[in-house]
């Protein structure tokens, strides 16, 4: 059960102070457990209760704690948000690609604004701002509807700096000079489809490769099906009957055709079969002389054949 110390107290009721203002989408970077190990527990607890804070507001709440190391908070960039924390949420953007932006603004400061590409590893702006207001969130006028809803145009001379997620981020930037206070939202993308898109490419491409190789094969077995065989009739009939049931060369060419259509399954099934019949054939000489002696002869030799089995 969790225990609610002072200190969490206290970081609860600056964050209910300072909500002024965050991005909306595209989805942006939130607090986890990579900017608690950076900027330490109570700064997390403090942007988890309320990520619309400003960065002064957390510095106040760092100052007392001795877990906050602010070279590896580095707090200035994406409020101390971490990459590490936010890799299932990064946007895959090609150059040239026009970019939807809502910010929710829960209390105006007159102050300057931007959205630019930040090198992550130098906190520095890449070329010009995407988009900038010289006066925005003015108490004067209120928010105007530009200045919560817009379009960016992700640029094309970036080369290969933002090919890999983590390396950039699009990072919106409200400085409320009237009030000293400073709001940014950093959204992780890939240039060109580049960084998390690319394990998902490697598995289509590894997809298509096996489709094409399951293809090669059904091809391959399709075309040795249909053509052809070169083997000639002979060869065909000696592989089609087992060795073993080869026709003995002494059955006579008549009872030869009987003993193979048959199917027998061995030699010796055979090898009987031509014997009976041999010896049947040495014990009733075939007539000649009249039909009525051919029929006796037949009567008489299925009697024998009958006797023998």
């Amino acid at each position: 059960m969790k225990q609610f110390t002072p200190a969490l107290a206290f970081a609860s009721i600056i964050s209910l102070v300072n909500a002024h203002g965050f991005v909306t989408s595209p989805e942006p970077r939130m607090p986890g457990s990579a900017m608690k190990a950076a900027c330490g527990e109570q700064v997390k607890v403090n942007q988890e209760s309320d990520n619309y804070g400003n960065i002064q507001g957390e510095l106040q709440v760092a100052s007392s704690q001795s877990d906050y190391n602010a070279d590896e908070c580095d707090i200035w960039l994406c409020k101390g948000y971490k990459f590490a924390d936010n890799k299932d949420n990064i946007q895959s953007y090609t150059a040239g690609q026009t970019v939807d932006f809502k910010v929710d603004i829960r209390a105006p400061h007159t102050g300057v604004a931007n959205v630019s590409v930040v090198d992550t590893s130098s906190n520095s702006v890449i070329g010009k701002p995407l988009i900038s207001w010289d006066v925005y969130a003015s108490t004067a006028t209120g928010v105007t509807s530009d200045e919560t809803s817009f379009k960016v145009t992700i640029p094309d001379d970036l080369g290969s700096q933002c090919d890999t997620a983590g390396d950039c981020v699009l990072q919106w930037y409200w400085y409320a000079e009237s009030i000293d206070q400073t709001y940014e939202s950093c959204v992780d993308f890939s240039l060109s489809g580049s960084g998390s898109s690319s394990g998902s490419s490697g598995s289509s491409s590894a997809s298509s490769s096996a489709v094409s190789s399951a293809a090669s094969v059904a091809t391959s077995s399709s075309i040795a099906a249909s053509e052809p065989s070169s083997t000639s009739s002979s060869e065909v009939a000696a592989t089609s009957v087992p060795v073993a049931v080869q026709t003995p060369s002494a059955v006579p060419a008549a009872q030869s055709t009987f003993a193979t259509s048959v199917r027998q399954s061995t030699a010796t099934a055979a090898a009987t079969a031509a014997a009976t019949a041999s010896a049947a054939g040495a014990a009733l000489p075939f007539p000649t002389d009249s039909a009525q002696d051919v029929l006796s002869w037949i009567e008489a030799l299925v009697g024998n054949l009958v006797g023998n089995n």
